[in-house]
């Protein structure tokens, strides 16, 4: 196979895939969509073996006018190959984890074919050589994640979580379309490469861009979609969360960087810089344990949005792979925890540390990386964006020293609602009055399986050798780092925030929920409750009043007009039928009777002669006189 076609087979497998799981039985879709992923994988991995020294570029026509025209532009480099590895790699262990998670689910053909679609649309995002290209696949992740969120279609509040992603996706996309507009009338191109050498483009373009990455990962102001994303599959939030769509935002920042102004730059830092915050804050007190891995990913996918925006792509990168592993990690330990004790309330699990060993020990290795302890790949990619940022601060210098710092503080606090979440799950005494914990017991090896091996790629030797700098990685040669700082402190406080966070954790008791700060972090900072009031309420109000207007006034104009018009109608008619058609027929009617009664003078009787002449005689008479 030429090597120009294997990245274009490469995208269309999924795209098969999807056909033929959806039309397969529920025996052989699951089996069927794991040998296409893997499949895919290996063509990944001979991809990369044979690897150009320059990018590879595959251009296909599609629309030619006569002063323009328009390509579909693939493009395959060590940053796209890396991606492509990432999401079939998490894809498979997710397919093979859900065999077992859903063994019992009569829906399989279509959840495989989900997945599948899922995983071909963010292939074309990884590949895409342009912008076109690039919008196309993104909004086809947008409808993947629509069905996969809504995927329990008999649930209610899995349809609702699924038509909130869609529309608050949509919000950052229509940003992201005007943003492509723009660039294409600001340099003549929607070619990334061409793009870029245009140099920057005008901040108020970028942020359009931007406005896409908003939505699909989930920042400030649109991430409360993501939470209630819970509602589908836990196999599904550990790929959405991982190595699919909140990645899809990071991946954009990284192929439109050299496009963005530093105004925008500055923007993007501080977006990054409050949801790392925000999400943090919100991921403290919930009680539902995939909330609070949610709320986690939005929290990190900030950190990488402000390590792009200090300039730091490499890290923010960096810390998207680490994070995929350690993260879908948590989500399939979790998914084993929910599986074993049937609900996701923490405050009915506790102490299942004993009857769940090996998802324990996955659930504290992948905490470990995610909360940035040494030794675990977390720490690596975390130190890497804040030692950026504090050189990035360095040289802009006043009030932009809080963001590293802030920075900083987020790990502390990752810790800290991680501590709190292992104590719950883990620790103390069962508290599930339904299920006994004599019946609760660890998950079969097709679920161990992946969260193993997840659990042991999120420590730091896969990434390396150092565990306390990751300027020996390997990761360099695909993104080269920042220049930053020697800063011999960073690493000593980074470790001991995270250590008070984690040692508050375990000590924290649980307040009451009526608290204002409790119900600050449960509710999301109440952002949903200020788009009800600023935002749904008077758009339904203005909706109404639209109804009552349309139904009273213009219904009123169009029904009135209509009513006239048949009165009308029926006013001609009896008009035409009494004054028309009832002058016509008179004289009609007059002219027959007299002639009927002159033909009947004409009877040859003399009398009858002199009696006409007689009358006739005295009408003159009577005439003149």
């Amino acid at each position: 196979m030429p090597f120009a076609t294997q990245p274009l087979v490469l995208l269309l497998l999924p795209f098969a895939g999807a056909l033929v799981t959806g039309m397969a039985s529920r025996r052989l879709a699951g089996g069927l969509a794991i040998a296409l992923t893997t499949t895919g994988l290996v063509l990944t991995g001979l991809l990369a073996a044979n690897a150009l020294a320059e990018p590879l570029t595959v251009r296909l026509d599609w629309a030619t006018f006569p002063n323009t025209s328009f390509v579909l532009s693939f493009r395959l480099d060590s940053l796209s190959l890396m991606m492509l590895g990432l999401v079939h790699f998490v894809a498979l262990l997710v397919q093979i984890y859900s065999l077992s998670y859903l063994h019992d689910e009569p829906d399989q053909p279509r959840y495989f074919a989900y997945l599948q679609l899922f995983v071909g649309a963010m292939l074309g995002i990884v590949l895409a050589g342009n912008l076109l290209v690039l919008y196309i696949f993104w909004e086809l992740v947008g409808l993947a994640s629509y069905l996969l969120i809504g995927f329990y279609t008999d649930r209610p509040s899995a349809s609702k979580a699924a038509m909130k992603a869609f529309l608050m996706n949509r919000i950052g996309d229509m940003g992201f379309l005007l943003g492509i507009f723009l660039t294409y009338i600001w340099t003549g191109s929607l070619d990334l490469d061409l793009a870029t050498a245009a140099g920057p483009l005008p901040t108020l373009a970028g942020l359009c861009l931007f406005m896409g990455c908003v939505g699909k990962s989930a920042q400030f102001p649109l991430l409360t979609w993501l939470p209630d994303a819970m509602e589908g599959p836990t196999p599904v939030s550990a790929l959405l969360h991982a190595a699919t769509m909140v990645a899809a935002g990071i991946f954009l920042l990284a192929r439109i960087h050299p496009l963005l102004s530093p105004d925008a730059l500055v923007v993007i830092t501080l977006v990054g810089t409050i949801t790392t915050i925000w999400g943090g804050y919100s991921a403290l007190f919930q009680n539902d344990i995939k909330k609070v891995l949610a709320f986690s990913t939005v929290s990190q996918l900030g950190l990488m949005v402000a390590g792009m925006g200090t300039g730091n792509v490499g890290g923010a990168m960096f810390h998207l792979l680490t994070h995929a592993f350690f993260k879908a990690g948590l989500f399939l330990s979790a998914g084993a925890v929910i599986h074993a004790v049937h609900t996701q309330d923490m405050r009915q699990m506790g102490g299942l540390r004993k009857a769940m060993p090996v998802t324990f020990a996955v659930y504290a290795i992948c905490t470990a990386a995610l909360a940035g302890l040494p030794f675990f790949s977390g720490f690596l990619s975390k130190e890497a964006i804040i030692g950026g940022a504090f050189g990035w601060a360095s040289e802009q210098g006043g009030l932009a020293g809080l963001i590293p710092v802030l920075l900083l503080l987020s790990s502390g606090l990752t810790a800290l609602y991680m501590a709190r979440q292992l104590r719950l799950v883990f620790f103390g005494n069962y508290r599930q009055t339904e299920l006994p914990l004599s019946g609760v017991h660890d998950a079969d090896w097709l679920m161990r399986g992946p969260m193993l091996l997840l659990a042991g790629l999120s420590v730091f030797i896969w990434f390396s050798v150092n565990p306390f700098s990751a300027h020996t990685s390997w990761f360099w040669t695909i993104l080269p780092p920042v220049a930053e700082p020697e800063l011999v402190w960073l690493a000593p406080v980074s470790i001991g925030l995270v250590l008070a966070g984690g040692w508050l954790g375990f000590r924290l008791r649980e307040p009451a929920h009526d608290k204002g700060y409790v119900l600050l972090s449960v509710e999301y900072g109440f952002l949903d409750t200020i788009y009800k009031y600023v935002f749904i309420n008077p758009l339904l109000k203005l909706a109404a009043l639209l109804n009552r207007t349309d139904q009273r006034a213009v219904d009123g104009v169009v029904n009135g007009a209509g009513v006239s018009t048949v009165v009308l109608a029926h006013l001609m008619s009896l008009t035409d039928r009494f004054g028309v058609d009832g002058i016509v027929n008179g004289a009609a009617w007059l002219a027959g009777r007299t002639g009927q009664l002159l033909r009947s003078v004409q009877n040859g009787r003399v009398q009858s002669y002199i009696t006409v002449a007689v009358v006739g005689l005295l009408l003159v008479l009577w005439w003149v006189l």
